[in-house]
């Protein structure tokens, strides 16, 4: 059990939200002859997003670095690796004293991605995450939170090869707002592609 936990975990991370275009250069006549393909490490593409969320009583930063997979020019696979911190903060009921609690949220995600035209594309990805649940003392409970994406975004290619800026809104349908580490159903990303 524990091998195929590392396996998974290993699988998913590697994702999130990317630009991935692929421009294939014109090949002289003297190269058409031996046109291929693109190989494997041709197609891949590598990014990751950063977000952040200080503006209100619970805070929020994200980082999560991830590897793509070009199926075709348009559709795009991956998966990634998701680290979170959160401080959220709450009211006693019984006396209305605030308190604040702060935890680290790990786990990955998966991801496919279809570039509708060069500039937007259709999002979807599951993720689960490990957080820590429970007030005071108790919290040390530990568990895995699912969530479902589904929305879309907007890319600014500014590298050479085709990355570079994204920025993806994103809605859970699985979100729980006592489990989850987001603030909101919605999640608003930004991303680097290389």
């Amino acid at each position: 059990m524990k091998k195929w936990l590392v396996t998974f975990t290993l699988l998913l991370s590697m994702a999130s939200l990317v630009q991935a275009q692929v421009y294939f250069e014109k090949k002289s006549e003297e190269e058409s002859d031996s046109v291929s393909a693109p190989s494997f490490r041709d197609r891949l593409y590598f990014g990751g997003n950063l977000s952040l969320d200080f503006f209100s009583r619970n805070k929020f930063f994200e980082i999560s670095p991830l590897v793509g997979y070009m199926v075709t020019p348009q559709y795009s696979v991956g998966g990634g690796f998701i680290y979170q911190y959160t401080s959220r903060e709450f009211l006693a009921v019984s006396s209305g004293d605030r308190f604040t609690l702060s935890s680290s949220v790990y786990g990955g995600r998966i991801f496919n991605r279809y570039n509708v035209t060069p500039e937007y594309f259709a999002y979807a990805e599951f993720e689960s995450l490990s957080a820590r649940f429970g007030m005071g003392d108790a919290l040390s409970k530990r568990d895995w939170v699912p969530g479902l994406f589904f929305g879309g975004g907007t890319s600014l290619p500014f590298f050479e090869n085709g990355g570079g800026g994204n920025l993806t809104v994103l809605y859970n349908v699985l979100y729980d707002n006592v489990r989850s580490p987001y603030n909101s159903q919605w999640v608003i990303r930004c991303g680097i592609t290389l």
